[in-house]
This record gives C-alpha cells, sequence and structure tokens, in this order.
C-alpha cells in the first residue's frame, strides 16, 4: 500500500489518482479517504490529479497511541503535501476534514496550496464557551465519547441517521451507504476515535480563520444535525478574508443523494475556476 511515513514515525495510508493539478481530500471522523472516492473519480476524470489519506488512527494508516489531535492532523496532512512535492493544490476537507485543512493553512502556509474548500467544517469552534454560546455543551461530546466506548459497533451504526439526515421526511439515504460508513468506522482504532472527539469539538479557529489568505469556499448543509450550521459556516466566511458561503437547503451533514451531486458540481467549478 503506498503510504508517507512522518517524522514521528506514523504510516500514512493514501491513494493518488490520475494526474494534473492536485486535489488533495481530508475526510471527516469516523471515516477514512474511502468516503471520497465519487469525488475523486470525479477529479481524476477531468483532469486532476486526486489524492486522499487515512487519518492516523483511521483505516490503513498507522493505530497509534499518540498525536490525535489536530496539528499532528495537519502536519500528517503536510507531509504527503512534502513527500509528493505537490504544488497549486486545492485541498478539501469535510467535517474534522475541514479543521484539519484549516490547521494545515495557518500552521503551514499557503506556498503550496492556492484553494480549498471547507465542507461541513467544524471551524471556529464547535463547543459552546462563554465566547461562542451558540455551541454545543460539552455533555453532547461526553455523551458520545460514553456510547463510543460502550459499544462502538452500536454506535456507528446508530450514528448515521443523523448523519445521512436518515430520519427526516423523504429521506433517500440507503441501507447500504449506512453500512459503508459503519464499515469505516470500525476501521478506526478506539483510542483514536475517542480522541479525535476532542480534536474536533474543542479546537478553536477562530483566531486562524482571518490569516489564511486565499480564497475558499465553505459549504455547508442547513440541516445539519452533526456540526450545527449557525455555529459553523456563517461565521467561518465572516472571519475568512476570502470566503465564498454555499448553502445546502435540507442537506444533512454527509454527502448523499442530490445534495452530492450539487456539491459535486460545485466543487468542479470551484476548481476550474
Amino acid at each position: 500500500m503506498p503510504t508517507i511515513t512522518t517524522t514521528d514515525d506514523v504510516d500514512i495510508y493514501y491513494k493518488d489518482w490520475g494526474s494534473g493539478r492536485p486535489v488533495v481530500f481530508s475526510h471527516g471522523w469516523p471515516l477514512t479517504g474511502d468516503v471520497w472516492d465519487n469525488q475523486m473519480y470525479l477529479m481524476a476524470s477531468n483532469g486532476y490529479r486526486a489524492i486522499a489519506h487515512d487519518r492516523r488512527g483511521h483505516g490503513r494508516s498507522s493505530q497509534v497511541w499518540d498525536g490525535h489531535d489536530m496539528d499532528h492532523y495537519a502536519d500528517d496532512l503536510g507531509a504527503i503535501l512534502n513527500e509528493l512535492e505537490l504544488t497549486d493544490v486545492v485541498l478539501v476537507g469535510h467535517s474534522t476534514g475541514g479543521g484539519e485543512v484549516t490547521r494545515y493553512l495557518s500552521r503551514h502556509g499557503t506556498s503550496r496550496v492556492t484553494k480549498a474548500v471547507l465542507l461541513a467544517a467544524v471551524p471556529p469552534l464547535m463547543l459552546q464557551t462563554e465566547a461562542n454560546p451558540e455551541g454545543l455543551p460539552i455533555e453532547v461530546f461526553d455523551d458520545l465519547r460514553a456510547a463510543l466506548a460502550a459499544d462502538r459497533s452500536q454506535f456507528y451504526k446508530d450514528l448515521t441517521t443523523a448523519f445521512y439526515g436518515a430520519d427526516r421526511a423523504g429521506s433517500t439515504v440507503s441501507q447500504c451507504l449506512r453500512d459503508q460508513f459503519w464499515l469505516m468506522g470500525m476501521q478506526v482504532g478506539l483510542n483514536g476515535a475517542l480522541e479525535c472527539i476532542r480534536a474536533f469539538s474543542e479546537t478553536d479557529f477562530t483566531a486562524e480563520l482571518p490569516i489564511i489568505d486565499i480564497p475558499i469556499l465553505v459549504g455547508h448543509g442547513d440541516d445539519d444535525q452533526i456540526v450545527p450550521f449557525v455555529d459553523a459556516a456563517p461565521k467561518t466566511v465572516s472571519l475568512l478574508p476570502q470566503g465564498q458561503l454555499k448553502v445546502y437547503p435540507g442537506a444533512p451533514h454527509g454527502l448523499c443523494g442530490a445534495y452530492e451531486q450539487e456539491f459535486n458540481a460545485d466543487l468542479l467549478d470551484f476548481v476550474k475556476n
């Protein structure tokens, strides 16, 4: 399997399809790079080089005990860009992956990257604080950790309902898509999965967003039950110097159905132009 080895000896698996301008994808929790296959196929079929990796602790990457935080996630992403000598990159991050992309851009700069996409992403901050009263209380994330530790298989099965909006009237999400989510989740090491909850919920990106000086498309469904719209995309766009907001009415957190098709068109258009 193609991997790169980080400075702290973690093997990061990646897939690399096509040729041309690189579009690099960062996945959400608790998934793997495979969740991006449709978008990777789209990009590679349209003359781009599509790359996606499994986050440390996830999928085919090393299930290490340490380093499950945004700094390490961003450094791992940077290691891929450096090892493959990528330039003129478009970064695409969903959910936790959007935090990873944001931290990469603030921590490593934009010398290799010219555009980015943040989809249903966790910035600026998911956790409720005095400065962020619209956020989710810490008890929400404590409950996630407790349910995950008690029965991770059942937890991932149950999580697909909110993730894909399967509890909404008119939902067309297939059982097979929900099963795929479960399968990817079961490939994540338990410690990595638990620590990632802290990383995506408690990391505050507020001070980082204003220093990112490239065009960024911020897309978000307004019926997202995982990363609530009101505390995410509008705030992120207000902080970005070159942020562009795209709202997907009625869309859930995870890509599926008509929402996925609309996002695919937006992604291709954003990369082209």
